[in-house]
């Protein structure tokens, strides 16, 4: 009787998970697979998830409102992913990690021989969701420093070709061929394919100066639809605002030069003088040992005894 018991409860078990594997796949089998020929490859952590995280989307994806969709949107332009992610599946690719950093938090407990409070498994969700928050974040920083590096040497080429007879556009199109890959190369260039596709080349700026966030953008857009309005030539224009980019850019050098002393304080008293103090109090405490001006015997026992 035991054994039969045994076995239908195993039997239970075993129809359950393959209804659960069975359910699983069909909602798999339901998500329609996506077009991607034309899109960025995404980062490696969402590669990771990509079926759970397309899984999330088409079934609760509806579900996010119209201005988080936007505002997403937003920094994803602004982080250069606008052709990588969707609102949607960064929103899913959150969801996915806050669960994924609760599962090692009970993991790492189990492991352990503990079972993990609540209030731990809390935080470790609250991590996990904010995660890609602060990636995302450091993603669009890390651009901006490179497009607010990059840009003068792109004005350069530019004037030069504005100086030799060439409009802007043709001079924006050399800088696209002659200047090396990076972010500020492909915002040039998808402002050249908005300039070919028909829309006027001030809305194309525009446009440029609302995807990108990072410094000096906005004003070398402003100066190029000024100049072009009031007739000037563009060539004293973007010199003067290279020449301004680099004197910002040699003045943010210095501001961090004179930041790194202070900086460096805090490493320099918790890890550097506390190891300083310990070897020179190694090496007082030795040669008052041996000078006999310290006569505590457990302590003139411990120092003497590896030497006999």
């Amino acid at each position: 009787m035991e054994t039969l018991t045994i076995w239908l409860i195993a039997g239970l078990l075993a129809a359950s998970l393959v209804l659960a594997l069975w359910s699983l796949w069909r909602l798999i089998s339901e998500v329609p697979e996506q077009d991607r020929a034309y899109l960025d490859r995404p980062p490696l952590g969402y590669r990771l998830g990509w079926p759970l995280i397309r899984l999330g989307v088409h079934y609760l994806g509806p579900l996010l409102a119209g201005r988080d969709r936007e505002q997403t949107a937003q920094r994803l332009r602004a982080a250069g992913l606008e052709y990588t992610l969707s609102p949607e599946e960064y929103q899913m690719g959150r969801v996915l990690t806050a669960v994924v950093a609760m599962g090692l938090v009970w993991l790492a407990a189990g492991l352990l021989g503990r079972s993990p409070a609540w209030a731990v498994l809390l935080l470790a969700a609250v991590g996990g969701w904010y995660y890609p928050v602060l990636w995302l974040k450091e993603t669009t920083e890390r651009r901006n420093r490179r497009i607010f590096r990059d840009l003068p040497f792109y004005l350069d080429i530019v004037i030069l070709a504005v100086e030799s007879g060439t409009n802007f556009t043709g001079g924006l199109t050399q800088a696209v061929r002659k200047a090396p890959d990076g972010p500020l190369k492909l915002e040039f260039g998808r402002v050249l394919r908005d300039v070919r596709a028909g829309k006027p080349r001030a809305e194309a700026l525009r446009a440029l100066a609302d995807r990108v966030e990072g410094e000096g953008i906005a004003a070398v857009v402003s100066s190029i639809i000024q100049a072009e309005r009031t007739g000037s030539s563009l060539g004293p224009v973007l010199r003067a605002q290279a020449d301004q980019l680099r004197s910002r850019r040699f003045q943010k050098a210095e501001k961090l030069a004179m930041q790194a002393p202070v900086k460096l304080l805090g490493p320099l008293v918790l890890f550097i003088f506390p190891n300083t103090f310990l070897v020179l109090a190694f090496l007082l405490l030795s040669k008052a040992l041996l000078q006999g001006v310290i006569d505590w015997p457990p302590l003139v026992w411990a120092y003497t005894w590896p030497g006999g």
